[in-house]
């Protein structure tokens, strides 16, 4: 909202007012107003909770100082989701598809988290909201973001081409791009795409249209098709692994925050055509305004961790990891990175694979040996290592360090192939 008050004020030559034309001030302004709302307006919250009686239920599972966060304050997943959207609605352009689709998101998981995490503390229901009503949610929600992005006119890719590849009607733009052979024009048209990136691979691109080359004259109609159930199978898993994650005390929070970091990288790249033509990635123009709406999350995730660090004054619950999951899933397939996902979400991936080969080793066993036998002490991985014997701590500062390391495999992947 300020964007647009200060984008008037420029137009009578207000001093200053120009600033806000630009998204690394903006975003700057975001994460700061995400910070402050975290931590001063999330200790509100917190009392606020602990006044309600908002305590976690905690199951005695033998772990270590697992009783102890009996009582903690829930639900704090309000702060972060607080701290994202109003950050966002002040500095971000509202007209822009893309913000539109990430408050949509944020916003929709969130209610889903609330509405769990709700049954679990008022109702006295541990089991909370059924799953197939989670799933529903998440299946929906995906099927927004996927028919928004096919069927919106805003939603195009900017691609290199020459004035004799060019057959239809379009609006062409002179980028500056360089060509090997001085005598060919480049230029550029936008264009609906369901391209996206693919690490590793010498064009670093991958055409979902490819999979369907089958269909012929339909191939394009079916590849947006196979983009829909991508992505609600993406935001799915990406979901339900940070809801898995959010275990111990600051790892789904500080998991999610080194995420939110690369994301804006790629997001900012992948929106300023200069740096996307160094690059060589495809360029998504109007993509740069999602830096203000991942500045605003990566400063509610930070802000969040002042009161989530060990020892926790207060627990995201369903409310926060099931919004968490869904922004970081939407965001990548935004900006045609979903591809990066099992390497970039390798922390949630791990945890979400731990579960699944938890269960179905246990099942197999019990069904063939007439008893369930574990591959690991205790699903998910992290609850594995708490079994063995390592301080909390320890395996939240590890488990960061290894989410670290994994972002810079993902932004290193952007030049090799």
């Amino acid at each position: 909202m300020l964007y647009y008050l200060f984008k008037y004020l420029n137009q009578l030559d207000f001093p200053g007012a120009g600033m806000f034309e630009y998204i690394s001030f903006r975003a700057a302004l975001a994460i700061m107003t995400s910070l402050f709302i975290a931590t001063v307006f999330g200790k509100k919250i917190i009392l606020l909770l602990q006044k309600q009686q908002i305590g976690e239920i905690v199951r005695d599972l033998g772990l270590a100082g697992q009783m102890e966060k009996k009582g903690t304050p829930t639900m704090g997943g309000i702060i972060i989701i607080l701290s994202i959207v109003v950050p966002v609605l002040l500095f971000a352009k509202l007209d822009n598809i893309y913000i539109l689709l990430m408050l949509i998101t944020t916003v929709w998981l969130g209610i889903i988290g609330f509405v769990d995490d709700y049954i679990k503390v008022f109702k006295k229901d541990k089991a909370g909201l059924s799953g197939k009503f989670k799933v529903a949610g998440q299946i929906g929600l995906g099927l927004i973001i996927g028919l928004t992005l096919y069927l919106n006119d805003d939603v195009v890719v900017r691609e290199k081409t020459t004035m004799a590849e060019i057959g239809i009607q379009t609006e062409l733009v002179d980028e500056g791009f360089t060509s090997e052979d001085p005598s060919i024009t480049r230029l550029t048209m936008d264009v609906k795409s369901t391209k996206t990136t693919i690490p590793f691979f010498k064009n670093n691109e991958f055409d979902y249209e490819s999979l369907v080359a089958f269909g012929g004259e339909y191939a394009p109609m079916l590849a947006w098709l196979v983009f829909i159930i991508i992505t609600i199978f993406i935001v799915t898993a990406v979901s339900n692994g940070a809801n898995i994650t959010d275990g111990l005390d600051g790892l789904a929070t500080g998991s999610s925050a080194i995420i939110g970091a690369t994301l804006g990288i790629l997001a900012y790249v992948s929106g300023h055509v200069v740096y996307a033509d160094y690059l060589n990635i495809m360029y998504i123009p109007n993509s740069g305004e999602l830096v203000i709406f991942i500045a605003a999350f990566i400063g509610a995730t930070i802000g969040f961790m002042w009161y989530n660090s060990y020892p926790a004054q207060v627990f995201m619950g369903d409310t926060g990891s099931l919004a968490l999951g869904g922004i970081i899933a939407v965001f990548a397939i935004i900006i045609h990175k979903e591809l990066l996902i099992p390497v970039l979400c390798g922390i949630f991936l791990v945890e979400n694979i731990s579960v699944m080969m938890q269960v179905s080793w246990f099942k197999y066993t019990r069904k063939r040996f007439g008893e369930g036998r574990r591959i690991f002490k205790m699903a998910p991985l992290h609850h594995h290592y708490q079994m063995k014997g390592y301080p909390e701590p320890k395996i939240v500062t590890r488990f960061w360090i290894i989410g670290i390391f994994l972002a810079i495999i993902t932004i290193v992947t952007l030049k090799i192939r």
